[in-house]
């Protein structure tokens, strides 16, 4: 499965230079020259890394790091800072707002390669270290606690519900049919005794500490 880069920079030759050399390396790109079509772009793509300039016109860089990492849906997407930039306090605050890691032009597109690459192998690393916490602690009122075992996707959807997602976004966000969903909220509202979503979110918040 190839992954998906966005790339966010107002210079055209640059876009089209990176774009061609990571596909090269089989990445597929998607290409935004301004902050404003970079977020249009990230709800539809949903990329698996995001390469992002600081100084563009309209809103700049830092703008959309903190637009991606306080959106529940894109703030785990590893991002990488490019531009000329490079002052010791303007990489502070990329890091600051949650870049992953930070190049200043002129840069070696080898060394960005082996970023890329370093940022997804971590990346998956943490996906599978995540689906393997299948079982849940709960906590009672009366301090008592119980496990509770949950499928990987079972997980995954008590986790978007926990977000206050609904079953149509949690459908989108997890690739499946929003039946699914249905069947998924179902078995949870069963494991965990409550009667809606409403009080499965509630119960969740209130008991819930993973192991």
């Amino acid at each position: 499965m190839s992954h998906c880069i966005l790339l966010v920079d107002d210079n055209r030759h640059l876009r089209e230079s990176i774009k061609l050399y990571l596909q090269s390396y089989g990445f597929v790109m998607i290409l935004a020259e301004n902050v404003i079509q970079a977020t249009r772009l990230l709800v539809k793509q949903s990329p698996d890394i995001i390469i992002v300039d600081i100084v563009m016109p309209q809103k700049d860089g830092y703008f959309f790091i903190n637009y991606v990492r306080s959106n529940y849906l894109s703030a785990k997407i590893p991002i990488i800072i490019l531009t000329a930039k490079g002052m010791t306090a303007d990489r502070i605050k990329g890091y600051n707002l949650g870049c992953s890691a930070y190049l200043s032009k002129p840069f070696d597109p080898n060394e960005l390669v082996s970023i890329i690459k370093n940022l997804l192998l971590t990346r998956i690393n943490s996906i599978k270290s995540v689906k393997k916490k299948s079982n849940l602690k709960f906590i009672s009122s009366n301090h008592s606690s119980i496990t509770l075992n949950f499928t990987s996707r079972e997980l995954s959807v008590l986790k978007l519900v926990k977000c206050g997602l609904t079953n149509k976004e949690i459908s989108l966000f997890l690739h499946t049919s929003k039946r699914n969903v249905e069947k998924y909220v179902g078995r949870l509202l069963s494991k965990t005794q409550t009667r809606n979503r409403t009080q499965l979110a509630q119960f969740i918040l209130n008991n819930m500490c993973e192991k």
